[in-house]
């Protein structure tokens, strides 16, 4: 919980009783690895903050192979949909990779702390934005780099996860097959 404390205070100021509420509408979520955090159809119905862990956003293509098409690692927060109001199902799966550890707010709670806390939404929409830029960064240039370049951008970009993520993950989210990144990896080695 102090995780997703310390996180938020990064985008703006809360006091005591404001944390408090935070911390009384906080529930802890473990998932094992390749539990599901939401699946594809099936409407989410909450907001969560990974803590520990790393979780793999994925669909399945026409041809029915899985492509991943993000990771999501500690200190993230997952939200659901654009609005609270909004029944939101998603088209992809939200995966664990590791076991994980979450913070997890009901939509009901999420909104009454947004209804509570002055400033609740200048600070949520701080961390969106964020969340954004970074997405967009690990995303832009994938599409017009090789293989290598891609994948020591992967490095770079996600150091934490290049231990922690199964080959066949990250060549799916780099678009390689796994037999090529095993080969980049052998070129660069």
């Amino acid at each position: 919980m102090e995780k997703f404390i310390e996180y938020v205070l990064q985008f703006g100021n809360l006091n005591q009783q404001q944390i408090d509420l935070i911390k009384s509408k906080a529930t802890e979520l473990e998932l094992r690895k390749d539990d599901y955090y939401w699946e594809a159809g099936k409407t989410v119905k909450q907001i969560g903050f990974l803590t520990d862990g790393v979780i793999r956003v994925f669909y399945y293509n026409n041809k029915g192979e899985e492509i991943t098409r993000y990771f999501i690692d500690e200190n993230h927060l997952i939200l659901s949909g654009n609005t609270l109001d909004e029944v939101f199902t998603p088209s992809e799966y939200l995966s664990a990779i590791t076991s994980c550890k979450l913070i997890v707010f009901s939509k009901q709670d999420w909104k009454e702390i947004s209804d509570t806390i002055i400033g609740w939404d200048t600070i949520l929409q701080k961390i969106i934005a964020k969340y954004h830029s970074e997405k967009m960064a690990r995303r832009s240039e994938l599409v017009s780099q090789d293989g290598t370049t891609r994948y020591l951008d992967f490095i770079k970009k996600f150091p934490t996860l290049v231990n922690r993520v199964p080959l066949s993950y990250i060549a799916s989210y780099l678009g390689v097959t796994q037999s090529s990144l095993s080969r980049i990896r052998k070129n660069i080695g």
